[in-house]
């Protein structure tokens, strides 16, 4: 009997790890550059995928450096997920390239670009480095209009799916979960910022949530982006801008000196706001971010 005890132990123990070794395998190991790609993997993901992001939100993803901690990231993942539109160009491939990992090289099915699968703006520029810091496939920054983020929040579900067939019913939903309580926030977001005056921006990194809700871009600090603004520059547009209204908001990796002194001359508000959501958000909170940045340009009356 004891006998008969110990096997029937140790067959469910084996039973027990069998079944853990299938639910591990199942998941996915997802990396996000930033944590607005973080937050469509942790949605579209959720139950079926670890999230690592290898950028907080007041980083500038223009400049960053592959670092060890995001080498070892990668090493191991089965997913990375990028924004695109060469705005990693300067770090992420070099990373890529030394973690030696042949599932996330471009072209692979563990590669993923947000910026691939919509239609971009600006689309064209000159690539000219005297222009500053241009992107000729087009502004990379779509992770500031929540439609075009449905939409690759579909397309990342079908990525995941195609990695992990088993739970592609499970992505597929949390996907359209996603668009439908992105689709619950439009009315409003779109009733709050009718007839908004507009925005001065440090660089033309909201444009898509601008184009989205028809807002005004006022100006930009930067007149060559990347390049810091000159004296003269700010002094132009405060003379320019006399006797309108707006606001003027900036990131925090950009420094406050421009931003201030336009404001002073102008009288307007100022605003720091990360283009991201926190790190750790998913869904829900990149959409908090979005509503975050509704009410700073609604105030701008």
């Amino acid at each position: 009997m004891f006998k008969g005890f110990i096997v029937s132990v140790i067959g469910a123990l084996l039973g027990g790890l069998l079944a853990l070794g299938t639910a591990q395998a199942a998941e996915l190991d997802v990396v996000a550059t930033s944590s607005s790609m973080g937050a469509l993997a942790r949605t579209v993901g959720a139950g079926r995928a670890q999230v690592t992001v290898l950028a907080s939100p007041d980083r500038d993803l223009h400049v960053l450096q592959a670092k060890p901690t995001m080498i070892r990231a990668l090493r191991d993942a089965d997913l990375v997920v990028a924004v695109g539109a060469e705005l990693e160009v300067g770090w992420l491939p070099v990373a890529i390239a030394s973690a030696a990992n042949p599932r996330i090289l471009p072209g692979q099915a563990g590669y993923f670009e947000a910026a691939a699968q919509v239609d971009l703006l600006e689309v064209g520029s000159p690539a000219d480095r005297a222009l500053g810091d241009v992107h000729p496939v087009g502004n990379p920054h779509v992770n500031m209009d929540p439609v075009r983020m449905a939409i690759v929040a579909s397309a990342l579900g079908e990525r995941m799916a195609l990695l992990d067939p088993d739970g592609a019913q499970t992505y597929r939903a949390n996907a359209r979960s996603f668009a439908a309580a992105t689709e619950q926030r439009m009315d409003a977001w779109q009733t709050r910022l009718a007839d908004t005056p507009g925005v001065v921006l440090y660089h033309r990194d909201a444009l898509y949530l601008l184009d989205r809700f028809g807002v005004p871009l006022l100006g930009t600090i930067e007149e060559i982006p990347g390049v810091p603004p000159t004296a003269q520059q700010i002094k132009d547009l405060s003379e320019r801008l006399q006797g309108r209204s707006g606001v003027i908001v900036y990131a925090p990796y950009t420094s406050a000196q421009a931003p201030e002194r336009l404001a002073k001359g102008l009288g307007w508000d100022t605003r720091r706001l990360t283009l991201d959501p926190p790190i750790g958000a998913d869904g829900s909170g990149y959409l908090d971010h979005i509503d975050l940045w509704v009410d700073t340009l609604s105030q701008s009356r």
